[in-house]
């Protein structure tokens, strides 16, 4: 079951596709809110039964019959967290342990701009730390975002390791350089800028980059061509 998490209400949208949720959290980019969001995202999760959590942003493309694949390979029982970090090491915080206590504390994360996965098994483990409102106060914890207390929590508190997939993509990373002839096994693509200029796959397809900048569109018709709007004629 898919879930789009709103930060207000939005008719159109709950018309078009249903399972529509307004977090009633701040529009702001801002930690709190981002933790807000995400804690929303974790309850309702667990409330649904389903097997896999996959969190991903709006400037995502899911290639769904890649993420099907990925997952079939692992167990939802088991302890899986699945993604892609953003840094070429552990990040360091400081977590605050008391009122006048802090130590240092290192793990890994999957950024969140790049999507990931948690089992079921892993995330009812997450319970006491993310649950009912617990993810915010364990953000305040590490003072970092959502994706990060996410790794702090699978990582720093459960000791369960990420396990690195290059399939996820962000706009992070130079999009440019994932080949057109490896798209279908791609799990998610972003779009944005990287180093000042336009980040996005390089794909010829049918829309121009005028009517598709982030090259979405593109994107779905190569790898579902029978799509009711893609064109019958199109070449890539």
């Amino acid at each position: 079951m898919t879930f789009i998490f709103t930060d207000g209400e939005d008719e159109a949208l709950a018309r078009r596709t249903g399972n529509v949720v307004n977090t009633n959290c701040s529009a702001a980019h801002s930690r709190q809110a981002l933790s807000c969001k995400m804690a929303v995202e974790y309850d309702r999760f667990i409330e649904s039964g389903g097997r896999w959590f996959c969190h991903v942003d709006d400037d995502n493309y899911v290639n769904v019959r890649a993420l099907l694949r990925l997952l079939a390979s692992y167990p939802h029982t088991q302890d899986v967290y699945l993604g892609k970090p953003s840094l070429d090491r552990p990040i360091q915080a400081t977590e605050r342990v008391s009122e006048n206590k802090v130590r240092p504390v290192h793990f890994w994360f999957a950024t969140g701009g790049a999507g990931f996965c948690i089992s079921r098994g892993l995330a009812l483990k997450m319970s006491p730390w993310a649950s009912g409102g617990h993810f915010m106060s364990t953000a305040e914890r590490i003072r970092l975002p959502d994706d990060c207390t996410i790794g702090y929590i699978v990582e720093a508190l459960l000791g369960v390791p990420l396990v690195r997939s290059g399939l996820f993509h962000s706009h992070l990373e130079n999009l440019q350089q994932v080949p057109t002839s490896e798209l279908h096994e791609q799990v998610t693509l972003s779009y944005g800028m990287f180093e000042s200029k336009r980040n996005a796959v390089h794909i010829k397809g049918p829309f121009s980059v005028e009517a598709d900048p982030s090259r979405f569109r593109s994107i779905h018709c190569h790898l579902y061509p029978d799509t009711p709007w893609c064109p019958r004629t199109a070449t890539f």
